[in-house]
C-alpha cells in the first residue's frame, strides 16, 4: 500500500498552450501530481506567464479529446489526463463573424465553451432578438468568387464591446439601453432594426438558389448540433457563421419589442420567396413585390425611420387584447347558417387538382367539426361523414382573377393524414368558412371572439390580390425595379413593362400600411403558402430500395417521392407516441398511435440534425402564454440532445 500511493502521488511534467502568449510561444511546463486539481493548474500556469490581466474567462481546451475542462474542481486523474495530453489556455468567449438574415455581417463575443443552443441564447441577448429558441447557427454556402470580386470588400460592423445585458433589455427611445453607450453602438442597432435596400439584380443572380427539391436537402445539412460546442464542431476565433431562424414557429411577436426579430424574420422570409426556396404563385410573387416596394420607400423616408408613439400605443393594445383573450374555447353550438351548396372532394395526396373532381354537398360547421349532407334537405339527418379539424392543418389555395376559393385540410387519420379540398363558390364564403376552418384546427369554436376578426384578416388579404386596373394614373407615376422585387424565374418570363403595371397594381392594396403593419401582413401570406416551414432531408426508408425525401414542418413529418415529388403519406406529431434513435446505425424509428411505425436513415445529412429537428418542433408546442417566460434549457436539451445528452 506504501508503494501505491507514493506512485500515485509521484510528479510529472505538464504542457499548456496559452493562446494569450502568441501562436509562436513555446508551451508553458509545469510540474503536477495526478490529485491536482483543474483549478490549480490554471492557477501554476497563470503564475509562470506573469502577465497582469483577468484571467476569469479562461479555461482548459484538451485538443486530443476535443473537449473542454470546465470542472475545476476535478482532478487530472479524474479527467484521464496524463503527460502526452496536449492542453491549451484560451478564453471562453471569442470573436466570431455573425451573417444575419438581411445581409449584415456582425462581429461580436460569442460563447465557445458552452453548448450551441446557450451561445444562441447569448448572442440573440446582446442583438435584442427574444425567443432564441427558434434560431440556431449554420455554416455559409460556398460560393466561387469571380476574379473581378475578389477585391470587394465586406463591411463588417463591430459588436464585440457591446456587453451582453443579464435579463430583458431596457428600452430608452424604443433602443435598448445597452446600445446608446455609443454614436456608433447606435447606428448599427438601426442597421439591425431596420429593413435593407432591395438587392440589385446582379447581386440576387449570383447567389445560390435551389434548382429542385433534391438542391433543397443540401441547404439544411449545414445545421451546427446545439448540443456541442463551437470548438467541437471545429469553429475558430473570427470564423463566419450564420444565425437564421431555424424552427418555423414564431411565438408572441409583439412590434414593440420585436424591432430586431421582426426586421430579420421579414428579410429571411424575403431571401426565401427572391431565392425561389419556397414556391408561390404568381399572383402572390406580385403582391410579395408589391409589399416589399411599400417597405423599401418607408425603410428610405426618414420620416418612418421610428415606430411612432400613435403605433407604439397601437402595437400595445392589440397585444393587451390577445393577451387578455387568451385561448378561448366556447362551448356554444353555432351552425353556419344560409351557406350555399358547398363543392368538396376527398382525395388521394396523388390526385390531381381538376375542377371534375369535385362533388357538391350541404355543409354544416359545428363545434371543430364540419358534416357535409347529400343535399339541404337531409341536413337534420345523418351526415354522410363528420370530419373533427382539431388538430388538422389548414391552408389557402386561392386564385382571386381566376376565381378559385379553394381550402386545402390534412386531418390527421390512423394512417398518417387525409387531404381533402373544398371549393367555395365567392369570396364571402371563401373567407367565412377559412376563418371557421382555421379556428377548429386549434380546438375553437365559431363563439371565439377571434372569428371576425380572423375573418376580417382573410377578406383583407383577398382584397390585396384583387385588380384595381382602373387607376392608371397611379401606376403611370411610379418608377420601379421590378427585378429587384421578383424571383429570377420572373426576370425570364417577362419584361420590366409586364411587370411594372401588376406590381404597381398590387402595390395600391398596400399604400396605405404603415411599416410594421406591412412587414407583419408579408409574413403572414409567406406563412399561408403551403409548402411554408418545411426543411428537407434525404433518406431511405427501413424496407425501401431507393432514396426519398423527408420534410419536417412544425406539425407534421412528410414522405415525399423523389421521382415525381408527390406526398406519399403525411404523421402529425399529434399522433407520435416515442421516437428513438439508434446511435450506432445512425437509424430514426418513431412510433406512432394505432401502432403504427416507421424508420429511415439519413443519406445526405447527419441524423442527429433530423433528431434535432423534430426534438425541437414538440419543444417550440411546449411553449404557451400560461407558462413562464423564462426558457427551459434543460428540457431543450433532453428533447434534442440525444445520447450525449443522456
Amino acid at each position: 500500500w506504501l508503494f501505491l500511493s507514493s506512485y500515485r502521488m509521484a510528479a510529472w511534467d505538464l504542457s499548456v498552450t496559452v493562446e494569450d502568449l502568441g501562436p509562436d510561444a513555446p508551451p508553458i511546463v509545469i510540474s503536477v501530481t495526478s490529485d491536482l486539481h483543474i483549478g490549480r493548474v490554471i492557477l501554476d500556469v497563470v503564475q509562470k506567464t506573469q502577465l497582469q490581466r483577468d484571467w476569469s474567462d479562461h479555461a482548459l481546451w484538451w485538443e486530443q479529446k476535443q473537449q473542454w475542462l470546465l470542472r475545476t474542481a476535478w482532478t487530472l486523474e479524474k479527467c484521464g489526463i496524463h503527460a502526452d495530453a496536449k492542453l491549451v489556455l484560451t478564453p471562453q468567449h471569442k470573436p466570431l463573424q455573425l451573417g444575419l438574415p438581411n445581409g449584415v455581417t456582425v462581429r461580436l463575443c460569442a460563447c465557445f465553451s458552452r453548448a450551441v443552443f446557450h451561445t444562441v441564447v447569448e448572442i440573440c441577448k446582446v442583438l435584442n432578438i427574444r425567443h432564441p429558441e427558434e434560431l440556431s447557427l449554420l455554416r455559409p454556402v460556398e460560393v466561387k468568387k469571380k476574379k473581378k470580386d475578389k477585391d470587394h470588400v465586406q463591411n463588417i460592423y463591430d459588436l464585440t464591446d457591446v456587453s451582453s445585458p443579464n435579463s430583458i433589455p431596457c428600452l430608452y427611445n424604443g433602443m435598448p439601453v445597452h446600445f446608446t453607450d455609443s454614436p456608433k453602438a447606435e447606428d448599427i442597432y438601426k442597421m439591425l432594426s431596420m429593413c435593407q435596400p432591395s438587392p440589385s439584380p446582379e447581386a440576387l443572380a449570383k447567389m445560390y438558389r435551389p434548382a429542385s427539391i433534391v438542391d433543397k436537402t443540401h441547404i439544411h445539412t449545414r445545421w451546427l448540433d446545439s448540443s456541442r460546442t463551437l470548438m467541437q464542431q471545429g469553429v475558430q476565433q473570427d470564423d463566419t457563421l450564420w444565425l437564421r431562424f431555424k424552427y418555423n414557429t414564431f411565438y408572441d411577436l409583439e412590434p414593440k419589442y420585436d424591432a430586431v426579430r421582426l426586421t430579420q424574420l421579414y428579410e429571411q422570409a424575403r431571401w426565401a420567396i427572391l431565392l425561389e426556396d419556397i414556391d408561390c404563385t404568381e399572383e402572390e410573387m406580385m403582391l410579395f413585390g408589391a409589399l416589399q416596394y411599400h417597405i423599401s420607400k418607408l425603410a428610405q423616408s426618414e420620416s418612418q425611420n421610428r415606430v411612432s408613439g400613435i403605433e407604439d400605443l397601437d402595437c400595445a393594445l392589440q397585444s393587451l387584447e390577445l393577451k387578455l383573450e387568451g385561448d378561448k374555447s366556447g362551448t356554444t353550438d353555432m351552425i353556419v347558417r344560409d351557406t350555399p351548396y358547398f363543392l368538396f372532394r376527398a382525395t388521394r395526396p396523388t390526385a390531381l387538382l381538376t375542377l371534375k373532381g369535385y362533388k357538391q354537398y350541404w355543409f354544416k360547421f359545428k363545434d371543430t367539426s364540419i358534416s357535409y349532407y347529400k343535399n339541404q334537405e337531409e341536413r337534420f339527418g345523418e351526415p354522410i361523414q363528420q370530419l373533427n379539424l382539431k388538430g388538422s392543418d389548414v391552408s389557402p389555395d386561392v386564385n382571386v382573377a381566376g376565381q378559385k376559393f379553394c381550402i386545402k385540410l390534412l386531418i390527421p387519420a390512423p394512417e398518417g393524414m387525409n387531404e381533402l379540398y373544398l371549393r367555395c363558390e365567392d369570396e364571402q364564403q371563401y373567407s367565412q368558412w377559412m376563418a371557421a376552418c382555421r379556428l377548429g384546427s386549434k380546438g375553437l369554436t365559431l363563439a371565439d371572439s377571434s372569428f371576425q376578426r380572423e375573418k376580417k384578416s382573410i377578406q383583407s388579404f383577398l382584397s390585396m390580390q384583387r385588380s384595381n386596373s382602373g387607376d392608371q394614373s397611379a401606376q403611370t407615376s411610379e418608377n420601379i425595379n421590378t427585378f429587384s422585387l421578383l424571383s429570377p424565374r420572373y426576370q425570364k418570363k417577362y419584361k420590366a413593362k409586364q411587370l411594372t403595371p401588376r406590381i404597381l397594381d398590387s402595390y395600391q392594396n398596400v399604400a396605405r400600411l404603415s411599416m410594421t403593419e406591412a412587414i407583419l401582413k408579408f409574413l403572414q401570406i409567406w406563412q399561408a403558402l403551403p409548402d411554408f416551414g418545411i426543411s428537407y432531408f434525404m433518406v431511405r426508408f427501413k424496407g425501401s430500395r431507393k432514396d426519398e425525401v423527408l420534410g419536417i414542418a412544425n406539425n407534421r413529418l412528410i414522405r415525399i417521392d423523389l421521382g415525381v415529388g408527390d406526398v406519399v403519406k403525411t404523421w402529425r406529431y399529434s399522433n407520435m407516441r416515442q421516437w428513438n434513435v439508434n446511435w450506432d446505425i445512425r437509424q430514426v424509428a418513431i412510433e406512432f398511435d394505432g401502432n403504427i411505425n416507421m424508420a429511415f436513415g439519413c443519406v445526405t445529412a447527419d441524423c442527429k440534425i433530423v433528431h434535432e429537428y423534430i426534438g425541437g418542433y414538440i419543444f417550440m408546442s411546449t411553449r404557451g402564454r400560461d407558462r413562464s417566460d423564462t426558457l427551459n434549457e434543460e428540457l431543450f436539451h433532453k428533447l434534442t440532445g440525444g445520447h450525449e445528452v443522456l
